[in-house]
């Protein structure tokens, strides 16, 4: 008896020791990334403009569902339209996603009480790095 849970106890003490190595993962060869760089500006006077404003940023591909399209999405904070930068306050928010060799949009989405608005750009499937400016109007 006194062998069996000896044995018993080696046993399950080697199946935790093993169970619990866990593999590092490898990196992928060639893996390579984009960089969407968002630019977020107005050239006009908006500074009696009382409203407000909420600006989104989306990258999304064209793979899969609608749902699983976006790669990147995030909203920024709600703003009064006078509170919009001007060229030399820019607000720049860059992004870096996975290259799998897809076509990616990316662009803004804004919200005011009028409605829903929206600019997107395409990212070439050779392209590292977009720019991607938006002078508000």
């Amino acid at each position: 008896m006194k062998r069996f849970t000896s044995a018993l106890l080696f046993l399950t003490a080697a199946l935790l020791i093993i169970s619990c190595k866990k593999e590092k993962p490898q990196p992928v060869p060639g893996s390579s990334t984009k960089t969407v760089k968002f630019v977020l500006y107005t050239n006009e006077d908006f500074s009696t403009d009382e409203d407000t404003i909420r600006f989104a940023l989306t990258i999304r591909n064209n793979a899969g569902t609608i749902k699983s399209r976006s790669i990147f999405d995030t909203t920024l904070m709600l703003m009064k339209i006078k509170d919009i930068p001007g060229p030399a306050s820019k607000i720049v928010i860059s992004k870096t996603v996975p290259d799998d060799g897809t076509l990616l949009e990316a662009g803004f989405i804004y919200y005011t009480r009028f409605g829903v608005g929206s600019k997107f750009d395409t990212v070439s499937t050779n392209e590292k790095l977009k720019v991607f400016e938006y002078p508000f109007q």
